[in-house]
C-alpha cells in the first residue's frame, strides 16, 4: 500500500513537471510588470475553478534573500531581485519555471544609503528579446543576457544623474529608494528615476545603455510607467511625484503634464489604469485622480480628484500598494486600511465597502490580476482569493493559503506578502522574504486534502 501511494506521489509529481514543461512553450508568458501589457491581465484557458483545499501545494519552492521584487516569466524562466545583508549585495536571480533549479546570478555590491523599508529591491526585472533589464533600490542598472546572466552593459543612475545628492544638495532619492520597473518601447528603456536637471523620467539605448533623453524637473515616485495611444500616436504616461505626465517615447517631448501635488510626500505606488479616454490613479495620502486624454489631440485635463480629511477619513479611494482594476463603470481597489471599495468611475463616488478580502490594517494589501469575468486575488496574509467584482458587492469564490506572511518587507502583524505575483503559464509564481514557490493553477491539478 506504501508502495503504491510513493509510486502515485512520484506520478503526480512528474506529471506536473512535464505539464510546466510544455506549458512554456505553448502558455502565456508574464515578462514584465503586471503581465504583458502591464494591465494586470491574463487570459490563458484551461483553469481551475477552485482549489478543493484550504493549503495550495506548490509544485515548487526554492529558498531566496528579502525583496519587493515581484517574480517575471519568460521563455521558462523566472526572474527575481533580493538582497544580501552582510557584505551588503543585491542580486538578480534566474530559476527554472518547471522545478526551481538556479540557472544563474548576478550578485553586486549595493549600500542601501537614505532609504527606508531596507528588505530589498523593488523594481521587477524586464524581459524584452533575449534582454533582462533590472533595476536595483538604489539605482543599480543592469542589462543581462536573460538565457545566460551575462552582462550585456550596466549604469550607476545614482551618480549619473546625481540622484543621491551631496553634501551641499538635497538627496533625489526616493525615500523608499527607486522602485518603477523598467519600461522598453522600441530601441529605449524608459526609467523613473527623479534625476536632477530635468531627469524626472530619462530613456537609455537598450543595445548598450547609452542616454537618450531625459525629461521633467519633477521628483519621483514608485509608480511605473505605461504605454498607450493617444491621438494615434504612442504615448508614455508616467505618475512622477508632482504630478502625470504624458512624453513621447522616442524623444521624451512632454505632451501634458497635470500637476497632483502631494499633502505630505511623494508616495504613489499604484500604476495607472487606462479605460478608453480616461487615466485614474491614486494614493495613500492624496486620494484619487481622474484625467481625460483627447483623442485628437495630445491634451489631458482633470475631470475629478477626491481626497479624505486623513488616512483614516478617507473619500473615494486612498491605495497604497494595489493598483486598482476598472471594470465597466466601476472601479475596485484597497484604501488605506485594507477596505476593499467600489467607486463610480465617472464621478468617484463610493458604492459599497467591503472588510472580508484582507484584514484591516495600515497599508494592506491586495493584488488584483483579472482573468476573464473573474478577479484573482493574492493578500498580503499569503492568500490567493478568486472572485468577482460588481456593483452589488464582492462575490468570494473560493480562497486557499499559499505563501507564509514575513517580516522583512513589513516588521509588524506578523508580516506581509507584498510582492505582486505573476500568472504564467497555468501557475502562480510568488515570493515572500525567505522562498519563491511556484503551484499548479491547470484545470484538473487539484489535489484532494
Amino acid at each position: 500500500m506504501k508502495q503504491n501511494m510513493k509510486f502515485s506521489f512520484a506520478l503526480l509529481s512528474i506529471c506536473s513537471l512535464l505539464l510546466l514543461g510544455s506549458l512554456t512553450c505553448h502558455g502565456e508568458d508574464w515578462p514584465q510588470w503586471r503581465g504583458v501589457h502591464r494591465d494586470g491581465k491574463w487570459h490563458e484557458s484551461g483553469i481551475v475553478d477552485s482549489f478543493g483545499a484550504e493549503t495550495m501545494e506548490p509544485v515548487w519552492r526554492t529558498p531566496i534573500g528579502p525583496g519587493y521584487t515581484g517574480p517575471t516569466v519568460s521563455d521558462g524562466k523566472v526572474y527575481v531581485m533580493d538582497r544580501v545583508k552582510e557584505p551588503q549585495q543585491e542580486r538578480i536571480l534566474c530559476f527554472s519555471a518547471a522545478d526551481g533549479t538556479p540557472l544563474w546570478n548576478q550578485t553586486y555590491a549595493c549600500a542601501y544609503e537614505g532609504i527606508g523599508y531596507k528588505a530589498g529591491p523593488r523594481a521587477a526585472v524586464t524581459i524584452h528579446q533575449g534582454s533582462a533589464i533590472a533595476l536595483g533600490a538604489m539605482g543599480n542598472l543592469h542589462c543581462l543576457d536573460a538565457a545566460t546572466g551575462k552582462i550585456k552593459w550596466q549604469r550607476d543612475l545614482a551618480a549619473e544623474y546625481d540622484i543621491a545628492g551631496t553634501e551641499d544638495r538635497q538627496t533625489r532619492m526616493p525615500i523608499w529608494g527607486i522602485a518603477a520597473s523598467p519600461l522598453v518601447v522600441n530601441d529605449l528603456v524608459i526609467l523613473h528615476i527623479g534625476g536632477r536637471e530635468g531627469a524626472c523620467v530619462v530613456a537609455h539605448r537598450l543595445s548598450d545603455g547609452e542616454p537618450v533623453w531625459r525629461a521633467l524637473e519633477d521628483r519621483a515616485q514608485y509608480s511605473s510607467p505605461i504605454l498607450i495611444r493617444q491621438a494615434d500616436q504612442d504615448v508614455v504616461v508616467v505618475w512622477t511625484g508632482d504630478g502625470i505626465a504624458g512624453l513621447d517615447p522616442a524623444s521624451g517631448k512632454v505632451h501634458w503634464h497635470e500637476l497632483m501635488t502631494p499633502v505630505n510626500m511623494p508616495i504613489g505606488i499604484a500604476t495607472p489604469i487606462v479605460r478608453g479616454d480616461r487615466i485614474f490613479v491614486t494614493s495613500f495620502y492624496d486620494g484619487a485622480m481622474m484625467l481625460n486624454i483627447s483623442s485628437t489631440e495630445l491634451t489631458a485635463d482633470v475631470v475629478w480628484q477626491k481626497r479624505g480629511r486623513s488616512e483614516k477619513e478617507t473619500d473615494g479611494l486612498h491605495s497604497i500598494i494595489s493598483t486598482p482594476v476598472w471594470l465597466g463603470e466601476h472601479i475596485y481597489g484597497v484604501d488605506s486600511y485594507g477596505e476593499l471599495r467600489c467607486l463610480i468611475a465617472e464621478t468617484g463616488e463610493r458604492v459599497w465597502e467591503d472588510l472580508s478580502a484582507t484584514p484591516k490594517a495600515r497599508w494592506s494589501n491586495i493584488h488584483f490580476v483579472q482573468h476573464g469575468d473573474r478577479m484573482w486575488m493574492f493578500n498580503e496574509r499569503g492568500e490567493l482569493i478568486i472572485g468577482k467584482l460588481s456593483p452589488e458587492g464582492f462575490a468570494e469564490i473560493d480562497r486557499a493559503k499559499l505563501l507564509e506572511p514575513t517580516k522583512d518587507q513589513l516588521n509588524r502583524r506578523g508580516g506581509v506578502c507584498w510582492s505582486h505575483p505573476a500568472f504564467a503559464n497555468k501557475h502562480i509564481f510568488v515570493r515572500n522574504d525567505e522562498e519563491l514557490v511556484c503551484a499548479s493553477l491547470a484545470a484538473g491539478s487539484e489535489i484532494d486534502p
